[in-house]
């Protein structure tokens, strides 16, 4: 396959937002994934962008205008942000510019969408986006805006079908759900299932009405190994892309699946988690990559650093590379981690099997991939040539320092 056109989006401000004391949500391993895409010189193989920051018109493209609104209003007051909902949620508190960080954050999926859209790129990246917990009139799980339903949308507006894979330990709960009676969508989430947030995402949830079998659940137990993630990732996955026919690949990479993560309970490698981007890529779909979970942060920037290669193409060296943050990735100053010795595999043989049986079952039982009768392209509301180029293969500003 020859080289694909890659476009990353990044903005400066992401690393300056901050959940709050004791959050395990930081906001600035995004940028330190940019050190490292700029140490290892993966930049000079892109199209860099600043992303636009979404608008509330954009945004209510899913969620209510109430929500939109409340975000907008939301003041530090040492409160809980969702307390006068039904149920408060202690894990989504209000913070200094939480809007303007869901903008930065939606925006740059949106512009991902639409440069597919455009023909501009064959994959966009934004490692800053990922919220799949978001609801259309709630916030949920550290999640304020659901930036991969607003790509989804806008990749709608050009492309028949759109397949959403999440290999996060969480299940994509909020992307399920928006599009759960949908048979232009379909949904897969490979996830951690029984006592664990959300608590959705069993096998049996496969969608409805015209979403039957749309939605794919694929519940796996604590201490998955690369090993075993292949072995029951490929084959599903082959017959996913086989019967649905996606036009457009939406790819949330959720590095809470790691080994050693503070609230994943997972026990994968950069190269078991990045096989599966490495795999998906192969199939030469239009596809976005987006990022999620993820709470020890030097281990998120090493993925997100190493997928960025494999998106392009490229080995990188294992030696972590001169960046300002540098002494995060001590003692061993090494780009590739290690398995947890002490975690079990509790995903034994039999119930993956099990599990990979009844989710090729329900794949099969996919009619026929829908067909779409033409219609007039909604206008974008952010026009490309608004967009901002940092740099392109033929231009060099700032970040050839």
């Amino acid at each position: 396959m020859s080289e694909r056109r890659v476009a990353y989006f990044y903005d400066e401000n992401i690393g300056n937002y901050y959940y709050g004391q004791g959050h395990p949500m930081k906001p600035h391993r995004v940028r330190m994934t940019h050190q490292l895409i700029l140490g290892y010189k993966l930049y000079r193989s892109m199209d860099v962008y600043r992303p636009h920051y979404a608008t509330p018109e954009e945004l209510m493209q899913f969620h209510t205008a109430d929500h939109i609104k409340f975000l907008q209003k939301a003041e530090i007051s040492g409160e809980r942000l969702f307390t006068h909902y039904e149920r408060a949620r202690e894990d989504c508190p209000v913070f200094e510019n939480m809007f303007e960080f869901s903008q930065i954050c939606a925006g740059a999926s949106i512009d991902c969408a639409q440069i597919l859209n455009q023909g501009e790129a064959d994959i966009a990246v934004n490692w800053s986006g990922g919220f799949h917990h978001a609801k259309k009139g709630e916030a949920s799980g550290f999640c304020y805006i659901n930036d991969i339903v607003l790509a989804i949308l806008e990749l709608l507006k050009y492309h028949e079908r759109v397949l959403y894979l999440d290999i996060d330990a969480h299940h994509g709960d909020g992307v399920e759900e928006a599009f759960y009676t949908s048979n232009r969508v379909m949904t897969v989430s490979f996830h951690k299932f029984g006592n664990f947030f959300p608590g959705t995402g069993d096998i049996k949830d496969c969608g409805a009405g015209s979403g039957k079998y749309h939605c794919l659940n694929i519940p796996l137990k604590s201490g998955m190994t690369d090993e075993c993630y292949e072995r029951i990732f490929e084959p599903i996955m082959r017959e996913v892309v086989y019967h649905f026919q996606p036009n457009a690949l939406v790819m949330q990479c959720g590095s809470d699946s790691l080994a050693h993560d503070k609230l994943g309970k997972f026990n994968l490698t950069l190269r078991g988690h990045g096989h599966c981007i490495k795999f998906m890529k192969e199939f030469g779909l239009p596809m976005m990559v987006i990022g999620g979970g993820g709470y020890t942060v030097a281990n998120v920037a090493r993925c997100w650093a190493y997928e960025t290669g494999i998106v392009l193409g490229k080995d990188i060296e294992n030696e972590i590379p001169s960046n300002d943050y540098y002494q995060y990735y001590g003692p061993s100053y090494n780009l590739h981690i290690e398995p947890d010795k002490n975690l079990e595999n509790r995903n034994q043989r039999d119930y993956l099997e099990t599990a990979m049986i009844r989710c090729l079952e329900n794949i099969r039982r996919l009619e026929g991939a829908p067909s779409v009768q033409r219609q007039d392209i909604p206008p974008d509301f952010f026009p490309s040539e608004f967009r901002e180029k940092i740099r392109s293969r033929e231009t060099v500003l700032e970040y050839e320092e």
